[in-house]
């Protein structure tokens, strides 16, 4: 199993899951060219793909999914109204639907979908099942509802946003109408959200927890890897806990605490 953060931010996200053979965007916020360099830095092509999962429609989300997509060929699993929202996607050959909810197989591998709170038209999260374990991803969310939590139980790895921090968000220089926004119910998790989220669905089994889209302006690395290393680590779990990066692919995990570092990651 390989789990790396491509790209985390407000400019753009995309995660590779790779398990049983089968490698996996969720997401491709980047550029195609973008996109093609981070992969070339896991020594991987955009031939070595299998698919690509869409979370919701927002641009720094689906940016590079027409241009991958049609480049190689890649069958695209996205939600109905999601598609139907993405009216600038422009032709793709494989389009895979799903609704929230809803279980599918790509290859060798079974994806849950499950709904998720954001200011998108029906936003999902995933959690994709190998023979090796199960990978939960749930970025974007305002709330960290039952729903959720159910479904990140028992994952070896997860990958789940902090966004900002509560106290950081509120002094710093963000509009008023946008920290309104970030802080909704439809917006985005704060550190402490995420904690509490963590430590419903956090168990012995739990491996590696990547922290994605941090806000640049809004929260810091070193006191995300901290807090969440006293929250969980000090439980007695042997962890890794990996920050995801916006301008180069985070720390890759590649199971049984193997770790490959392609990053300054604190």
């Amino acid at each position: 199993m390989r789990v790396c953060l491509l790209a985390s931010g407000s400019r753009g996200n995309s995660a590779l899951i790779e398990a049983d053979g089968c490698r996996l965007l969720v997401d491709a916020g980047l550029s195609g060219r973008e996109t093609e360099k981070r992969l070339a830095t896991l020594g991987l092509t955009g031939e070595d793909l299998h698919g690509i999962l869409v979370s919701h429609e927002h641009h720094d989300h689906v940016g590079g999914i027409g241009p991958l997509a049609r480049r190689y060929k890649l069958p695209v699993h996205i939600d109905r109204q999601t598609h139907a929202a993405l009216t600038k996607l422009g032709k793709i050959e494989q389009l895979r639907f799903f609704s929230a909810g809803e279980q599918f197989v790509c290859r060798d591998l079974s994806i849950q979908t499950f709904s998720t709170t954001h200011d998108a038209v029906n936003p999902v999260g995933f959690v994709i099942e190998s023979r090796e374990g199960k990978v939960g991803f749930a970025t974007d969310l305002g709330m960290p509802t039952r729903l959720v939590a159910e479904h990140l139980k028992q994952c070896r790895v997860l990958i789940v946003e902090a966004n900002h921090d509560e106290q950081m968000l509120w002094d710093g220089p963000y509009p008023w109408p946008l920290k309104q926004r970030i802080r909704g119910r439809h917006g985005h998790l704060s550190n402490s959200e995420t904690e509490r989220l963590l430590q419903d669905v956090a168990w012995p089994g739990l491996e590696a927890l990547f922290l994605a889209h941090l806000s640049e302006e809004n929260n810091c690395p070193e006191l995300v890897a901290e807090l969440f290393r006293r929250a969980l680590n000090g439980s007695g779990r042997d962890l890794q806990i990996i920050i995801g990066h916006q301008h180069q692919p985070s720390t890759c995990y590649f199971g049984s605490h193997d770790i490959v570092d392609n990053s300054t990651d604190c």
